[in-house]
């Protein structure tokens, strides 16, 4: 199916007369109950229509902050560099998505992917081998002020920068790490290189909730488009509390007081963040966009266009499932194109509905944010 095409009733209609498929793959054997996957469909489809079109690639588990509800203070135990994707790697499995398979948007994440020091040349071959795939990367930015121009020759368009607050108090409380102005010089840097960037941030009950205005107040004057994220149960402590949480409807809540958030029109087409255009309470002009990333209380699931490839090279079809598909070890073994292309597609086949699974739970995967990769 052509990547820009949406899924078609035929293929539904396909999957619910039971079309058989005579192989019998040991990835459908850990899913007995999974009805077989269509024949001659080349996307990432999964059994609910959906297709993935944007590719989350990590590239390193390490991180040099220790954010409150990502890691613990004393880190991580992390997976040897000779276990992660290296670059010729990561190219090829980039490069058979987007020939092969219709991916048509690329974000690098991690960990922290600055601290890849081939980081530019992943960049760069990637985007050399296929100029119309869109490239981003999640980053803290400590790092990037040094490098983002070269980044941003390498073919990166644009940037999704986490950063909770602009408090330096607040943001050492977050992160555990007094490093508040090399994100900002970072930010800086990337906007002056040409790329875009947007703002990710999630808010702590009692910790940086009331600088909430504050913090969309900075990325409107600057021009950065915030999203606000409900925190998710991603910690690898399993500390993550619902009745703690805050919620879409209480961000738009603390807003409110300054500004007045109307929902945008335009069309979201599977992105994660609802978006409202945002006017000044006291003035009535309007100052921008904010997103909200509502992903446990207002769920998207059913539009998800989203595989993930962990840096160890694992495909993850779902965000809080466990469920992993290795690429990275028949690669090595000298598994043909053929072989990784198939074990993708069926591991995006058996893609659970929602939150990890087929029921209205929601699962709390045993790998925390930074082995996942956002």
């Amino acid at each position: 199916m052509p990547a820009q095409m949406l899924p078609s009733t035929g293929l539904l209609s396909r999957v619910r007369a039971g079309a058989t498929d005579t192989a019998v793959h040991p990835l459908v054997a850990q899913h007995p109950g999974l009805p077989p996957r269509p024949d001659g469909d080349p996307g990432l489809v999964d059994r609910f229509g959906r297709y993935a079109v944007d590719l989350r690639v990590s590239l390193t588990e390490r991180c040099n902050l220790r954010c409150t509800y990502c890691m613990p203070a004393e880190g991580l135990p992390f997976a040897p560099d000779a276990a992660l994707m290296s670059a010729d790697e990561i190219a090829r499995l980039v490069g058979l998505g987007a020939r092969e398979l219709g991916i048509r948007k690329v974000r690098f994440t991690g960990g922290e992917p600055l601290l890849r020091k081939d980081l530019v040349d992943v960049i760069a071959r990637c985007a050399a081998a296929h100029p119309d795939l869109e490239l981003s990367l999640t980053t803290n930015a400590i790092g990037l002020a040094g490098r983002a121009a070269a980044l941003r020759a390498a073919g990166l368009h644009r940037l999704n920068v986490s950063l909770d607050t602009v408090d330096p108090d607040v943001f050492a409380e977050v992160t555990r790490r007094p490093f508040l102005d090399r994100v900002l010089e970072g930010i800086a840097a990337a906007a002056d290189a040409g790329l875009g960037v947007k703002v990710n941030a999630v808010l702590l009950r009692g910790v940086n909730d009331h600088l909430a205005s504050e913090l969309l107040a900075w990325c409107l004057e600057r021009g950065h488009e915030l999203r606000f994220i409900e925190q998710m149960p991603l910690d690898p402590g399993h500390a993550w509390d619902a009745t703690t949480m805050i919620t879409a409807v209480q961000i738009r809540e603390l807003l409110s007081a300054e500004y007045v958030l109307t929902p945008d029109d335009a069309p979201r087409n599977g992105a994660p963040a609802e978006r409202y255009r945002v006017r000044s309470r006291a003035t009535g002009a309007d100052l921008g966009t904010v997103g909200v990333i509502a992903s446990i209380t207002e769920s998207f699931c059913g539009d998800c266009t989203r595989t993930r490839l962990t840096a160890d090279g694992h495909v993850r079809s779902c965000l809080f499932s466990d469920d992993e598909t290795d690429l990275l070890g028949p690669l090595r073994a000298g598994g043909d194109d053929a072989d990784v292309l198939d074990r993708w597609r069926r591991a995006m086949w058996a893609k659970p509905r929602d939150h990890g699974d087929d029921t209205d739970g929601l699962v709390h995967p045993t790998r925390g944010m930074s082995a996942i990769g956002g």
